[in-house]
This record gives structure tokens, sequence and C-alpha cells, in this order.
């Protein structure tokens, strides 16, 4: 089986989609994007606890990234169209997955998308995404709603844990964009730094455990 890294939130579904991966034998490290201080610490101590269910399940130790993300998101909002903001965002995260895959020697990517859940999860806006980074992007959630999501949650024991009170990205766009195209978001990076954003987020990421 094949060696993957996944982007971990403190909501109901990468914790899923990672349980189908692991499932089917993978070895997986968790990337978590720390979003402060547009959010509280629950989030990350949500993924603390989602994988401490996974790994006594499986019995894999599935390390734990932390990238701090907050810095990004303010740069993005200063010098940006907010309404992109959600895409642009996407990108940057993608990128740092990416960069501790080839640290870690993995050979894909792993995301608890599920089509058209949230703005950022429509295919224009998944594929303006993904284009910036090179490795397979695996989505086990893809074709599924939110209640199949919310049924295996509760088999697995991280439900409750999902659910739990918290503060959600406060840098989210009023209206974000639903449909973009690369051109668009392309010319929008251009008004920042891509490289230097990345490599400072890459070097302040800190590997838990």
């Amino acid at each position: 089986m094949a060696r993957g890294v996944m982007l971990m939130s403190g909501g109901i579904d990468s914790p899923v989609a990672l349980h189908y991966l692991l499932r089917r034998g993978h070895e997986m490290i968790a990337v978590h994007m720390d979003n402060r201080p547009f959010t509280d610490d629950t989030p990350i101590e949500k993924v603390a606890d989602h994988l401490t269910v996974l790994r006594e399940r499986y019995g894999q130790p599935i390390p734990l990234y932390m990238v701090p993300h907050g810095s990004t998101q303010i740069t993005l909002m200063r010098n940006t169209d907010r309404h992109v903001g959600c895409i642009l965002c996407r990108r940057f995260m993608w990128r740092s997955a990416e960069r501790i895959a080839e640290r870690e020697n993995a050979s894909f990517l792993a995301t608890g998308e599920a089509l058209g859940q949230v703005a950022s999860q429509t295919l224009s806006n998944m594929r303006s995404a993904t284009a910036s980074v090179r490795l397979p992007i695996v989505r086990p959630l893809i074709g599924l709603d939110k209640v199949e999501i919310e049924r295996v949650a509760k088999e697995i024991g991280t439900y409750g844990i999902s659910t739990r009170p918290g503060i959600c990205c406060q840098a989210v766009p009023p209206k974000p964009a639903t449909r973009s195209n690369l051109v668009q978001i392309l010319r929008e990076e251009q008004k920042v730094d891509p490289e230097s954003i990345l490599d400072d987020c890459v070097r302040n990421t800190v590997l838990v455990k």
C-alpha cells in the first residue's frame, strides 16, 4: 500500500476520509493548518483527539505536522480579492502538504472534501486549488452526502469530537466565489509572493508526534 499525507481539520469529514484510507492499509501522515488568530485552539485539540481515536483503532502512529497558516491568511486578505480568498487559501494548504509529502517520501495527498458541500468544494474551485500541486489527490468522500459521512463518523467514534463547540474560521469572506477559473486565480496570486509565503510556513512547521 501507499504512503500519503492527509489534510486534517477539526471537522466531521477529514477523520472519516482518513479512516477509509487507513482501513485500506495505507500509511498516513496528518497535516493540520493552524489558522489562528482566525480560529481558537479547538481545531487543534479536535485533530489531536481524532488521531488518538484512529491510532488506537488501526494501530498506526499517524505523525501530525502543524503548519502555521494564519499569517498566510492575513497576507491574502490584505492583498487579494476577498471573493476568491478560500481558493487561494486552499492552494497554499495544498502546497504546504506537498512539501511535507516530499519530506516524508509520500506518494499522494488526501482530503475530506465532498463535492459541493461548501464554496471551495465546487468542481471549478477544486480544480483551481489543486492545480497548485503535482502529487495526485485522493478524496474518499467525494460522492458522499453529509448524512452518510456523519453516520460513519458516529460509527468510528469521531463525531462527538468534531461537533464539540469551537470557533469556525473567521477568514471566510462574506460572499465566497463558487466558480473560478485558473487564469483569474493566478492573476490574484501574482499580487503576493507565493514562494516566500510557503517557505515561511514550512520553515515554521512543527512535527507534533
